[in-house]
């Protein structure tokens, strides 16, 4: 049979012309069983050496991950009831087989073992792959003895719970509220694409005129652009007091009772691992060094966002108390008096920029551009298979002529397709033997696709969304190193792995480099200056306000886990309003309840790790300065970048790459520079 399944065929490229939903049991099944069976027999074996245990399990691993990567891209960009089904019923397995696997005591003592008999004569990726195994191993309690290790194991069910307990709340209160209007001066102000959104979802219940709900593009609607107050004020206390003890549905949905939970689980998850809290243990797997590093960037950040937002702020309370007749300017007032300024200052209109982005075009720069800071050139491969006529494969050449790398782009929105953009693995760069697994990437853009004779036009927005993935997929594909758990993006720190994808988006915002591409689709006329002074001006509008909003997400966070104490319990309101009085301009009404519906934290990755966004922004802003300085598309700066933090993966720290590359630790002051609030 195997012979017969694609998802078992050695291949350089998966065949997705000949998947089929019927071919993933058979095929996981058969490689799981296959690991398993693999792993008792090397642990069995010993004693052990790196090439005899951790080798072998790379290949292990590799055999999963060549046969999972089409089947879960294929679930994101292609998907069918049948494969979704064929899916779901996968990933379970492969869960069930990640948690055993990381509790098995054998496995993680022959691991130990390799590292004490040979750490010393390893090289540096051969080092850094067993120090994260064993720190891994150690994060899934393989080390507690009973009973702690069976409470470990049951916390972490507890919690994936709780946490889909705690959106499943945040879905069904957001889900449970509307408000129906068939008055349609009521929605005086809110441009036509608005009112179709809530004509749809009035046509969706059977009703006529519009319904305004809680999904995102109705409270944006009415909260940035509805003249009518009263009902800017009504979706604003539906929409933040969702799932909460407040607000119309006040009790219904409540999620106070499992942030209380979530927060005493983790306290104790964290103390049994030996961590003395929750955010002491999340930076175990991040750059950050200690809690008070955290901490101190924060606030330092903080200190000096404020005082910008502070200005921006009086400077909309004057504008709405003489244009809009807004004496108090209310917590529902403020995106409605700041799109109305916007419009007042800078008047910058999409649709006349679109023309200057065609997607062909911008393609094309980005690749030009590859091709001037690393010296790589993409060649179009016609003899690939893919899941779509509009996908396009691209083999990587380097300056020496050797094909290293490939990338799958699916640039457009389809049915069947999810929504956003993201970067994938299909394969990772594997040396094993004599033999060589190049890297190759997904690459997935949901832009709006060609029509009749007109190429697709992208909105900058897209453009810097386009080079924000093809910087996850650059640090994928130039990884030099050969041992796939550590090389390209895998390993690297959560609060470090944004920093090519964010360092990427710099360039959109350069003239020079916009030049190479950015030219009408129709005349060829490069992009107006004033067109591009426009852009450049809008781009920093409320950029302090922007800031101190994150910063108190930010520290809410970390302040939660770093401070829980399970006599006081989570305090979760309690620590919001002192977070709030300390960095906040904007003071919301008491009844906000802003954690209830804070899925980042708790129902998602961002525990005790919000704060990540801003620290991969002060090293992208950061790096880019140094380019700015050899005058932005220099060869030597980017070979520099390339070879001190794309090419090394995670076989050293971060912090480590960046001071190789920079010849400094990175500092915060670049990250206001790059929001236009020049360090005071």
């Amino acid at each position: 049979m195997h012979h017969e399944n694609p998802l078992l065929a050695a291949s350089e490229l998966p065949d997705f012309t000949a998947i089929r939903p019927a071919h993933v049991a058979p095929a996981i099944d058969a490689i799981l069983a296959e690991y398993r069976e693999k792993v008792d027999a090397l642990t069995a074996a010993g004693p052990h050496s790196f090439d005899s245990l951790m080798l072998p399990l790379e290949r292990l691993e590799q055999r999963l991950s060549q046969a999972w990567a089409p089947i879960g891209h294929l679930h994101s960009v292609a998907d069918t009831p049948e494969l979704r089904e064929a899916y779901t019923q996968a990933l379970e397995k492969i869960s069930d087989f990640s948690a055993e696997l990381g509790q098995n005591r054998a496995l993680y003592e022959a691991v130990a073992q390799v590292e004490r008999d040979h750490g010393e004569r390893l090289d540096a990726a051969q080092r850094a792959l067993l120090e994260h195994s064993l720190r891994d191993f150690k994060l899934s309690g393989v080390a507690l003895e009973e009973p702690a290790r069976s409470r470990f194991r049951a916390i972490a069910n507890e919690l994936s719970r709780l946490s889909t307990e705690f959106s499943n709340a945040v879905l069904d209160a957001t889900d449970a509220w509307t408000h129906h209007i068939t008055d349609e001066s009521q929605l005086a102000g809110i441009p036509e694409s608005g009112r179709a959104v809530l004509r749809q979802y009035a046509i969706e219940k059977d009703l006529d005129g519009f319904l305004v709900t809680l999904q995102q593009p109705a409270v944006q609607a009415v909260l940035t652009y509805a003249d009518d107050r009263a009902l800017r004020e009504k979706v604003y206390f539906a929409y933040q007091t969702r799932a909460s003890d407040q607000g119309p549905d006040a009790g219904k949905f409540d999620n106070s009772e499992r942030i209380e939970q979530i927060m005493a689980l983790r306290h104790e998850a964290a103390q049994l691992l030996g961590f003395a809290n929750a955010a002491e243990e999340s930076l175990a797997t991040k750059m950050a060094e200690s809690t008070v590093t955290v901490m101190e960037f924060l606030h330092d950040l903080a200190v000096r966002a404020r005082p910008i937002a502070k200005g921006e702020l009086a400077d909309l309370r004057e504008f709405a108390q003489k244009e809009l007749d807004l004496p108090n300017l209310e917590a529902w007032d403020i995106a409605y008096a700041s799109e109305k300024l916007r419009q007042a200052r800078y008047a910058l209109d999409e649709e006349a920029i679109k023309p200057y982005f065609p997607a062909p075009a911008v393609m094309d720069g980005l690749f030009a551009l590859t091709e001037k800071l690393y010296g790589i050139t993409l060649k179009r491969r016609e003899d690939v298979t893919a899941w779509h006529r509009d996908v396009r494969f691209y083999d990587l050449v380097d300056a020496d002529g050797q094909v290293f790398a490939g990338v799958y782009l699916d640039l457009y929105a389809r049915s069947g397709k999810r929504g956003g953009a993201w970067m994938d693995v299909c394969r990772a760069r594997f040396a094993d033997g004599d033999a060589l697994q190049r890297p190759v990437a997904f690459l997935t853009c949901n832009f709006a696709p060609p029509t009749g004779d007109t190429p697709a036009l992208l909105t900058h927005d897209d453009v810097l969304t386009l080079f924000h993935e093809f910087g996850h997929g650059l640090h994928h594909m130039l990884t030099e190193v050969t041992l796939p758990s550590i090389g390209g993006i895998d390993g690297v720190e959560w609060d470090a792995v944004e920093l090519p994808s964010q360092f990427m988006e710099n360039f959109a915002w350069n003239r020079e480099a916009l030049d190479l591409f950015a030219r009408h689709y129709r005349t060829g006329e490069k992009l107006p200056d004033e067109l591009f002074q426009c852009m450049l001006d809008a781009r920093h509008y409320h950029a302090g306000l922007f800031l101190v909003r994150q910063l108190e997400f930010g520290l809410f966070d970390f302040r939660l886990h770093l401070e829980y104490d399970p006599a006081q319990g989570a305090r979760a309101m309690h620590v919001l309003n002192e977070v709030r009085h300390q960095v906040a301009v904007v003071q919301p009404p008491a009844w906000q309840r802003f954690p209830h519906a804070f899925g980042h934290i708790f129902a998602g990755g961002y525990a005790a790790g919000y704060y990540s966004y801003l620290w991969a922004e002060v090293l992208s802003a950061d790096a880019f300065e140094a380019f700015e300085a050899a005058g932005v598309i220099d060869r030597e700066t980017g070979a520099r970048f390339r070879g001190e933090i794309l090419a090394v993966g995670a076989t050293r720290p971060a912090l480590e790459s960046f001071i190789a590359f920079r010849g400094r630790a990175p500092q915060a002051d670049a990250l206001l520079r790059s929001y236009g609030l020049a360090a005071a």
